[in-house]
């Protein structure tokens, strides 16, 4: 079983799909295994808590300080710039963080813990929508 979800971002941060991939596995049922795929090289998944959002935006804090925008003095080495400042730093940022995910599935509902939830981690400035695949088997 295939489908695709489709996030729209805002600018840089993690954004949950976390409801979406229930309500498309809670018809489904049964036991098995979610794999989730982004479509693209300058976003990341991750699973990360969902109860206090202080955690998302020190992520986005912390990845903004190791690896900041290439007109920061420290990334003048970058040359990959022609789509802007936060154009190779959002590749570098989806190198580190995983663009796949594999999720158990009991009874049609993903395991995950009490406080974790799927995020697209979004690394660019500018809105977009992003494709992310998902096969359950």
């Amino acid at each position: 079983m295939q489908t695709e979800f489709t996030i729209s971002t805002r600018g840089p941060g993690l954004y949950e799909l976390t409801p979406d991939v229930h309500r498309w596995l809670s018809p489904i049922g049964g036991d098995g295994l979610l794999t989730l795929f982004v479509r693209h090289t300058s976003c990341s998944l991750v699973i990360q808590e969902n109860a206090d959002p202080e955690v998302q935006t020190d992520l986005h804090a912390f990845f903004d300080r190791l690896v900041p925008p290439s007109d920061h003095p420290a990334m003048a080495y970058l040359r990959h710039t022609y789509e802007g400042p936060d154009d190779m730093p959002a590749h570098i940022k989806a190198a580190l963080l995983p663009v796949s995910l594999s999720i158990p599935v009991v009874s049609g509902r993903p395991v995950l813990g009490t406080w974790q939830g799927v995020y697209l981690f979004e690394h660019r400035a500018a809105p977009h929508h992003r494709k992310v695949a998902a096969h359950f088997a």
